[in-house]
């Protein structure tokens, strides 16, 4: 073989190697023939014709995303900074749209998130554009789907990522749930406080009425211990005055008894010479004589009233 066929040998591998390119998986080549679209195409192995056919550009067909930050102002005059999060991707059936009729798809998709989100906020109070985010998502994604679909792109989803208030007005709203809270509290402070005192003044009462009754049990015991006393004394002869007399003069007699047993009672100086149960015990029977004719007196003024 002569020596210079060799450079012409190595060319013609150059050249029929280049005719061979791979596509990857997801992905879409564009060929052109003399600047003339010529096909498409798909993932594998392909063939084209050397030095007549190139390839034009290539397409992902993945899911991609592209993040819109829109600077917009609210009903109630806030400045508000609202983030979109664009999910879309390029149809299959449609790479030729997608590829020569934009040259700049980003472009065209932030020009449309920037349109109607400043065409659907201002609409809205700042509290509404938390609660209905994703109303304005879906406003935006109808408009853009119905734009891009033209082009061939397809709009998976869109997303209100992110929603950011002035920082002054972030301040005031912290403040404002601040002292709503502290408001919520005092009030459930002073429901606790006034459940306590009313059930403090329920118990209370309660064990005053307890007390009470306690202490008319006791006197009523006491009472029928003493009737029970002086009917045993009237069996031997003693008369009720006397018997009431003598039944003080024993109780007196007992006090003194239990406060010399209880070793830890304060002191009380109580008058214990032996005259004191005699005068005691005279005084009583005179308060009693004087009682009896005071009642017989007031009996016979009202007898003679009535015969008048």
């Amino acid at each position: 073989m002569p020596v210079y066929m060799y450079p012409v040998i190595f060319i013609g591998i150059i050249v029929f190697l280049s005719s061979f390119f791979i596509v990857k998986q997801q992905t879409a080549a564009i060929i052109e023939r003399f600047g003339r679209f010529q096909s498409i195409r798909h993932s594998g192995l392909q063939l084209k014709i050397p030095i007549v056919d190139r390839i034009a550009g290539k397409l992902s067909l993945k899911i991609q995303q592209l993040d819109v930050i829109v600077e917009t102002k609210t009903l109630d005059d806030v400045f508000v900074k609202l983030k979109v999060s664009v999910q879309y991707k390029v149809i299959r059936d449609k790479v030729y749209d997608a590829f020569y009729k934009l040259d700049y798809p980003h472009d065209q998709i932030t020009s449309y998130v920037f349109d109607v989100v400043r065409a659907e906020v201002p609409k809205m109070k700042l509290d509404d554009v938390f609660v209905k985010k994703d109303d304005i998502a879906i406003a935006v994604k109808t408009e853009l789907n119905d734009a891009m679909m033209d082009y061939g792109y397809d709009i998976i989803k869109t997303l209100v990522t992110d929603i950011d208030p002035d920082a002054q007005v972030k301040a005031a709203m912290n403040r404002i749930n601040a002292a709503d809270r502290e408001k919520t509290a005092a009030q459930y402070e002073g429901d606790a406080q006034r459940i306590l005192i009313v059930e403090k003044a329920k118990a209370e009462a309660e064990s005053k009425r307890l007390q009470g009754q306690g202490i008319a049990d006791q006197r009523r015991e006491i009472a029928r211990g003493l009737e029970e006393s002086v009917e045993v004394l009237n069996r031997v002869g003693i008369n009720s005055q006397e018997a009431s007399a003598l039944i003080v003069v024993t109780q007196h007699y007992d006090t003194l008894q239990s406060l010399g047993e209880e070793t830890n009672s304060n002191l009380i100086l109580l008058p214990n010479s032996p005259q004191v149960g005699s005068n005691m015990l005279n005084d009583m029977v005179a308060s009693f004589t004087a009682s009896n004719q005071i009642g017989e007196a007031m009996k016979k003024a009202q007898e003679k009233k009535d015969k008048e």
